[in-house]
């Protein structure tokens, strides 16, 4: 395929990933301050942003693996990213907490099922044409930092009111990158008669070791994130630091995050999959160890910069053992299953862990975060010893058609 072909898919892609990222970044830092401006309870609050991580585990995979079925990945996003303007127009006049949990939880969820889709179409690009997942990834962290920061001097001259607004307004920049995504589909769909909830690709997976080890070491040390995307701000906040620094020290952290993305493709190939996520899981617990301790803000500045190692690097070790060990055919299951677990049970647990103990003991909470990153850390390990680098042969499924299999120049190629 032509480099002018693949620029146009790697720049369609690169966009709706922006697009998709103004609404995580406003709804991250925002969404709690509308809820309160409606009159919500702490408790209905903490309710609200807590049950999407839970429900999600039946929809995304399923949704996800329909997209695999019908080669449905763009159609779907598109009716995503429309249900995600209307549910969010409609929360803008939404009042009373049933009301507002009958809309807000199926917004995140619409939101949340879009990221394993959006993923599998990258990987694609990476299998085809050789593309830098990295690349294109990097433009969503550069919207968040621009809408989390947009978003604040927002809320700050029109109040709490202008939250859901601003999340409407990501919404419709994401229906306009969705329907700009590239037209051709992944695979050739493979019509089925058997039914979802008995599918192939999902439990060929779930019995694969090297597979369920990967989840273990990429979802718990994503998980470990818990208290810090929590309850971090308020920390920093008791310890006295500024409105000024504590936006700062977010922006650390995600700008060497895109400095990361930027070279993921070198860092995979020098690497490997499986070191990435022992890097990023050693980081985690020394981070998260560190943060424990209440540390002044020069050693701040230093932890925060390790936000692109205990989220980057394991994010594009993530991507890149699905790229290298998951049949194509099973992508966007194994995109689904990463995401429900590392941002569905794993995170919806040690967040609910974090809450438990913050509201005890305060910063202590991030020694649980301490522990969850050393089991990752010791299964990233196993992961390591484990697998070969090589295709998986799930049970039950062919290994993949040859012509479905094109290696990546991003990623080395495994031996015969």
């Amino acid at each position: 395929m032509s480099d002018a072909s693949a620029r146009r898919f790697a720049i369609r892609v690169a966009a709706f990933y922006g697009a998709l990222f103004v609404i995580y970044g406003m709804h991250v830092p925002y969404f709690p301050v509308w809820l309160d401006w409606r009159g919500l309870t702490a408790g209905q609050i903490s309710i609200i942003m807590a049950a999407p991580f839970f429900i999600r585990l039946v929809i995304t995979p399923v949704v996800a693996l329909l997209a695999d079925r019908e080669g449905a990945h763009r159609a779907i996003l598109i009716a995503l990213a429309w249900c995600g303007l209307l549910l969010s127009l409609l929360l803008a006049s939404a009042e009373g907490f049933w009301l507002i949990f009958a809309l807000a939880v199926p917004l995140v969820i619409a939101n949340a099922t879009a990221m394993p889709l959006i993923e599998t179409i990258a990987v694609s690009g990476m299998r085809r044409r050789g593309l830098d997942y990295g690349r294109m990834r990097l433009w969503g962290s550069l919207t968040f930092i621009v809408a989390s920061f947009s978003g604040g001097i927002a809320v700050a001259r029109y109040g709490g009111g202008a939250g859901v607004w601003l999340i409407a307004l990501g919404a419709a920049v994401t229906v306009v990158a969705a329907h700009g995504l590239p037209r051709e589909p992944l695979k050739e769909a493979t019509k089925s008669t058997i039914p979802i909830w008995r599918a192939a690709e999902p439990l060929a997976l779930l019995r694969t070791p090297q597979f369920v080890t990967f989840l273990v070491a990429a979802g718990l040390v994503q998980a470990a994130h818990a208290a810090f995307l929590t309850f971090g701000t308020l920390i920093w906040q008791k310890q006295g630091l500024s409105g000024a620094w504590i936006g700062t020290l977010w922006a650390i952290g995600v700008l060497v995050e895109v400095a990361l993305f930027a070279v993921s493709g070198r860092i995979a190939r020098f690497a490997g999959p499986a070191r990435l996520l022992v890097v990023a899981a050693a980081a985690s617990v020394i981070r998260w160890l560190a943060m424990a301790f209440e540390p002044p803000l020069e050693l701040l500045i230093l932890l925060q910069t390790l936000h692109g190692v205990t989220y980057g690097v394991a994010q594009i070790g993530a991507i890149h053992f699905i790229h290298d060990a998951v049949p194509l055919g099973a992508s966007g299951s194994a995109q689904a299953l990463y995401a429900t677990v590392a941002s569905g049970v794993a995170m919806g647990a040690a967040t609910l862990i974090a809450g438990a103990i913050y509201a005890q003991a305060g910063s202590v909470t991030y020694f649980a975060m301490t522990a969850i990153a050393l089991a990752s850390l010791v299964a990233a390990l196993v992961l390591n010893r484990i697998w070969s680098g090589s295709v998986l042969r799930l049970p039950g499924m062919p290994l993949a058609p040859p012509d479905q299999e094109p290696v990546s120049p991003t990623t080395p190629i495994p031996p015969a």
